[in-house]
């Protein structure tokens, strides 16, 4: 088991240290869970009453908040990005793979790097470039021409179609698929001909890719996915997107075709983006809003309604309906008022 002293930590995260610095840490945990032996920390002043309570061994804590603490504690700036560090620290997460396993298929013509390590049933394809310590999980296939960066990893049952570029210290959760076909087809006459996506995927340098996404590949040109993205669970990115920068996108939403996302966006979950339109850098959207238009400036969009009652729904939901029949009427009433005048 790792275990890390408070003095140790105070020199990573460059945290004053209060009380004893040869407390030894080996995990993580909540205010309201943790015990001796655990790190944990106060970044919301509603669990402040916690605090008191607490049996960790020490907290990470703001300077405000350290002021009455008698404990244990690393005082720094941002208690919670110091938890992320500390967790990274002391992550028990396995690997994904260990060696090459005999069951694993790997055409001649791949490059493999220097510490891959590639589970059971692994397909890899012709003309694959593997970077150094790249890991890939049991049963994940990799396509022709695909390129995955040093430091890579890939769980378990990944499909990673051909022409996929993916840079380095990425991260892919089992179930995801990267360059399957977008949906692009023409209507002849009622039939549906459909269009080959014959674009790649083009994915940065440390990103995050939660598992059952599906990242379509572009119809001509490349869908790119920039340096830091994150994306949750059951994302969908379409064909021919480009997803800027450090932008985070949550859980079950969905991305049409050719649309472009800004650096440094927050998308909430259960989002849906219509196709062809342009995000700016900066821009926070709240969970299960519909974007149908451009967005020029940064800022926050909601556009979701809150929970209620059943019957206080329908009877809204009439007056929803009502409201162009309204509007006509209030325009009619100034237009009566103005002649008046």
């Amino acid at each position: 088991m790792k275990s890390v002293t408070l003095k140790q930590l105070g020199e990573l995260l460059s945290a004053q240290v209060k009380g004893d610095e040869n407390i030894e840490i080996f995990s993580v945990s909540t205010l309201e869970l943790a015990q001796r032996g655990q790190l944990t920390f106060l970044a919301n002043s509603k669990y402040r009453n916690q605090l008191e309570q607490t049996q960790a061994s020490a907290v990470l804590l703001s300077e405000k908040d350290a002021e009455s603490y008698q404990g244990n504690a690393l005082v720094l700036r941002d208690p919670y990005v110091g938890f992320a560090r500390v967790a990274q620290l002391l992550d028990t997460t396995p690997r994904e793979a260990d060696g090459i396993h005999p069951s694993a298929h790997i055409d001649p013509s791949a490059q493999l790097g220097e510490g891959v390590a590639i589970a059971a049933n692994v397909v890899i394809g012709a003309n694959v470039i593997l970077g150094e310590n790249v890991q890939i999980g049991a049963g994940t296939v990799i396509g022709q021409d695909t390129i995955i960066g040093s430091g890579t990893r890939l769980w378990a049952n990944v499909t990673v179609y051909h022409d996929v570029h993916m840079g380095q210290d990425c991260l892919v959760h089992s179930g995801t698929v990267i360059g399957s076909d977008g949906f692009g087809y023409a209507n002849e006459r009622g039939q549906w001909v459909k269009i080959p996506q014959t674009g790649g995927v083009r994915i940065g340098d440390r990103v995050e890719i939660g598992a059952g996404a599906t990242i379509d590949r572009g119809a001509l040109a490349h869908t790119e996915i920039h340096d830091g993205v994150i994306l949750d669970n059951q994302v969908q990115i379409a064909h021919n997107d480009i997803i800027g920068a450090n932008t985070c996108i949550a859980g079950c939403t969905v991305v049409a075709g050719s649309v472009t996302i800004g650096k440094h966006c927050i998308i909430g979950g259960n989002c849906a983006i219509s196709g062809h339109l342009s995000i700016c850098d900066g821009v926070h959207i709240s969970g299960s809003t519909n974007i149908t238009n451009n967005v020029k400036e940064p800022g926050l969009l909601s556009s979701a309604t809150v929970a209620m009652d059943n019957r206080t729904w329908r009877k809204n939901t009439v007056r929803f309906r009502q409201l162009d029949e309204l509007f006509q009427r209030v325009k009619k009433i100034e237009k009566t008022m103005k002649t008046e005048d």
